[in-house]
C-alpha cells in the first residue's frame, strides 16, 4: 500500500476512474514567484519550461555551465520529471563572466528568459503553480464526477501531501534513521526523510479529521491561519464570526508540522492531536531530536481559478494551487488514477 492510499476521502472513494500522465503533456505546471525581480544583481534567474527532466540535474547543469559551485544554483521549488513544466533557477555568478545559456537548450529543456536579480531564489519562495491537467479513459459515474467537480471547486479538497513527498521508500529510511540503523552524512536525503516523517504524521491527523467530516470546521481549541500566509491564531471557543470567516475562505483549520515545542492547540483539538502524536511516538521523538520545530499547516487546500471540461471521454482541468500543496491531492478527490 502507498503512503497516501489509505487516507480518508472527503467526499467518499471516487466512483470515475481514468489515465493520468499518459504523456508528458497531460501533466503541465508553471510556476509563479508572485514578485517582481529587480533586473540587477549579481544573481542570473534562468526561467526555463523542461520535458521529462529532473530539477535537481537541470540545477547541475546550470552549476556546471557557469563554472560555479552546486550550492550556488537554487531553484524555488521542485516540479515533477514525467511532466512539462516552467521554473525559475537562479545562480550566483559573483564575478564570473555570463554564460551562453542557449548552451542548455536540448529536447528536455528550454531557456525563456534570463532576469538578473539581487538575491538568490530560496526553496517556498514563489506563490504558487498553474496546473494543466488531462485525464484520459474515464471510466465509471460521469454524474458524480461532474458533482465532485463542483463541491472541490466550492469547498477546496484536504491539503494532503501527496504521494512524491514519500518516494519509494522515505518513511522505511526515516524509520531505520530515527533507530540509528544507520548514519548519514547526505544532508539531501537526510532532509527528505524528516519532511516525509513529518508529512505521515501531518496526513494521519488530517485523515482523521476528514473522517470524522471536521476538516473544513472550526473546533474548539483550534489553531486557525490565515488564507494565503503563514499567520496563525488560536481559537477558543467558535462563535458565528469564525464561522463567518472560515466559510469565506478568509481562514483555515490547521494541523501540526512536528518538531520542538508545545502543540499550539487547546481543548478538543489538542487531545485529537496528541492522540495522532501517540501513534508515531518514534517519528515525533526523532524530529524533535534532529532539531526541527512546531509549525502549522492548513487543513484545506483552495482550489482557485478552477475550471474543467469533459469530453471524448477525457478530463480537462485549470486550476491554480499555493506554493507548498499538491495537485495529486485535488486529482484523488475527483477521479482514481490509472
Amino acid at each position: 500500500m502507498s503512503a497516501t492510499e489509505h487516507l480518508a476521502y472527503a467526499l467518499g472513494k471516487p466512483k470515475t476512474s481514468g489515465i493520468i500522465r499518459s504523456q508528458p503533456e497531460d501533466f503541465q505546471v508553471d510556476e509563479h514567484l508572485g514578485f517582481e525581480l529587480t533586473g540587477e544583481g549579481e544573481h542570473a534567474c534562468l526561467h526555463i519550461r523542461k520535458c521529462n527532466a529532473n530539477t535537481d540535474f537541470i540545477a547541475k547543469q546550470i552549476a556546471r555551465l557557469a563554472g560555479v559551485k552546486n550550492m550556488d544554483v537554487s531553484y524555488a521549488g521542485l516540479k515533477d520529471r514525467y511532466a512539462v513544466t516552467t521554473q525559475w533557477f537562479s545562480v550566483y555568478l559573483s564575478n564570473k563572466p555570463e554564460p551562453d545559456w542557449s548552451q542548455l537548450n536540448c529536447d528536455e529543456v528550454e531557456v525563456i528568459e534570463v532576469v538578473h536579480h539581487n538575491r538568490k531564489l530560496r526553496r517556498g519562495s514563489l506563490k504558487g503553480n498553474y496546473f494543466k491537467l488531462v485525464v484520459r479513459d474515464l471510466q465509471g459515474d460521469i454524474e458524480s464526477l461532474q458533482q465532485r467537480l463542483q463541491t472541490a471547486s466550492v469547498n477546496g479538497v484536504p491539503n494532503y501531501f501527496g504521494e512524491q513527498r514519500f518516494g519509494r521508500d522515505n518513511l522505511a529510511k526515516a524509520t531505520g534513521l530515527f533507530n540509528n540503523e544507520f548514519k548519514l552524512k547526505d544532508r539531501h536525503k537526510r532532509s527528505m526523510y524528516l519532511s516525509a516523517a513529518r508529512s505521515a504524521i501531518f496526513n494521519e491527523l488530517l485523515s482523521m479529521r476528514v473522517a470524522a467530516q471536521n476538516w473544513n470546521h472550526a473546533l474548539a481549541g483550534d489553531v486557525m491561519m490565515l488564507n494565503g500566509s503563514h499567520s496563525v491564531f488560536s481559537v477558543e471557543a467558535i462563535d458565528d464570526e469564525i464561522k463567518r470567516r472560515i466559510g469565506e475562505f478568509d481562514i483555515h483549520p490547521t494541523g501540526p508540522m512536528w518538531g520542538r515545542g508545545h502543540l499550539a492547540s487547546t481543548a478538543d483539538t489538542q487531545q485529537i492531536e496528541q492522540q495522532c502524536a501517540d501513534n508515531f511516538a518514534l517519528f515525533c521523538d526523532g524530529l524533535e531530536r534532529a532539531g526541527m520545530k512546531q509549525e502549522r499547516r492548513a487543513l484545506r487546500l483552495p482550489v482557485s481559478h478552477f475550471e474543467w471540461q469533459i469530453g471524448d471521454n477525457r478530463l480537462q482541468l485549470n486550476f491554480f494551487l499555493t506554493s507548498g500543496s499538491y495537485a495529486t491531492s485535488v486529482l484523488r478527490e475527483l477521479v482514481l488514477c490509472r
